[in-house]
């Protein structure tokens, strides 16, 4: 993606550190943190300077390189592992890119490890982008005849949380077909989600969006149902921190809502997912740990006032107890389709997706 004219990935090498885009900041400040660590990796996974499950793996991934950097014998491996896992529990790409770098580290002399490490970081990074630029052909696929069939006005697509670009390495993946069709001509107009409490739609996907000269509109987190009762949604697309392999969804809490109102007035309700988000070896959504967050994130708001200050303010009475539940389950029988790299499978049909990997 651009950013004034000028190519950003999420993430990259910048000499011996590991760069990122400080999402904290955003929507009224771009900044750049230099890592250097793998503690310092670890705080910007958990802290959600980097969020978003193939970020979130990509990030873990360059995590361990850090660790190598200090040491790289099989002990401090698999401590540096154990810490990064530990940063969030319910993505599985980030422990699906931990596995991969250890098991491939440990196969390596330790002298070689720290240069193996950078290559495979760099590969796994270099995949997510790849399966994003799959996963917005294949969505663009079911966005073309919806525009084709009106002309006159654009396709309403409802999103929630930030999918995009953000969170990812490079060109989102329930976003990833918005840009795909929007690149391509198409009229799309995408209704944004502000995702309480950390309102990463509000203040990611619409920066994202408008930086790309998308069309969006950002709603509140109640007015999605509304929206749908009067024809002014024609799909709903989100991401996905897991998917178990019969199909439920797990994604930032609130998106099971809109998958009950999208059921219920027979709109499509699709989750864009790269292959490493599906858990293969867990069978049902119950089974996923869902991360509980400090209730701090309920209890205060962040935003920039009219003199151009950020401020932080307390918007619960001090009395009040918080609960901030992350995520939330969204079951298989209300997702339409999942859209992969390796095409759209409904829920039923992904064991035929597990084969062909």
């Amino acid at each position: 993606m651009k950013i004034s004219d000028q190519h950003y990935r999420t993430i990259w090498r910048d000499a011996q550190s590991v760069c990122i885009i400080d999402q904290t900041r955003l929507p009224f400040a771009f900044a750049i943190a230099r890592l250097q660590t793998h503690s310092q990796m670890c705080h910007a996974i958990s802290s959600m300077q980097v969020r978003g499950a193939p970020l979130i793996g990509a990030a873990a991934a360059y995590g361990m390189v850090l660790g190598c950097q200090q040491q790289a014998d099989d002990q401090t491996l698999l401590m540096v592992a154990e810490q990064l896992i530990a940063t969030r529990p319910t993505a599985v790409n980030l422990a699906w890119a931990v596995q991969r770098m250890l098991q491939q580290l440990r196969a390596v002399a330790v002298a070689g490890r720290a240069q193996a490490a950078w290559a495979l970081a760099l590969a796994i990074a270099d995949e997510d982008v790849a399966q994003n630029q799959a996963i917005g052909q294949h969505g663009l696929a079911l966005i073309d005849p919806l525009a084709t069939a009106n002309p006159q006005r654009a396709v309403n697509i409802l999103t929630h949380c930030n999918a995009g670009w953000l969170a990812t390495v490079d060109g989102g993946t329930a976003l990833a077909p918005v840009y795909a069709a929007h690149d391509a001509g198409l009229r799309v107009h995408v209704w944004v989600d502000e995702t309480r409490p950390r309102n990463q739609g509000a203040s990611l996907t619409a920066w994202e969006l408008a930086q790309h000269g998308v069309p969006h509109t950002v709603i509140t987190d109640n007015a999605g149902g509304h929206l749908m009762q009067h024809g002014q949604v024609d799909m709903v697309i989100v991401g996905a921190d897991r998917v178990t392999s019969n199909g439920d969804v797990c994604n930032k809490i609130g998106t099971y809502l809109k998958a009950l109102a999208a059921h219920d007035q027979q709109i499509p309700f699709y989750a864009a997912v790269p292959t490493p988000t599906i858990d293969w070896q867990l069978a049902h959504g119950t089974g996923i740990a869902i991360e509980m967050r400090d209730a701090d994130e309920v209890a205060y708001m962040q935003g920039q006032d009219d003199q151009g200050q950020i401020q932080r303010l307390r918007v619960i009475p001090h009395e009040s107890p918080a609960l901030n539940p992350a995520f939330d389950v969204t079951p298989a029988r209300l997702v339409t389709g999942l859209i992969t790299e390796r095409g759209i499978f409904q829920p039923q049909q992904l064991h035929t997706l597990e084969a062909s990997l």
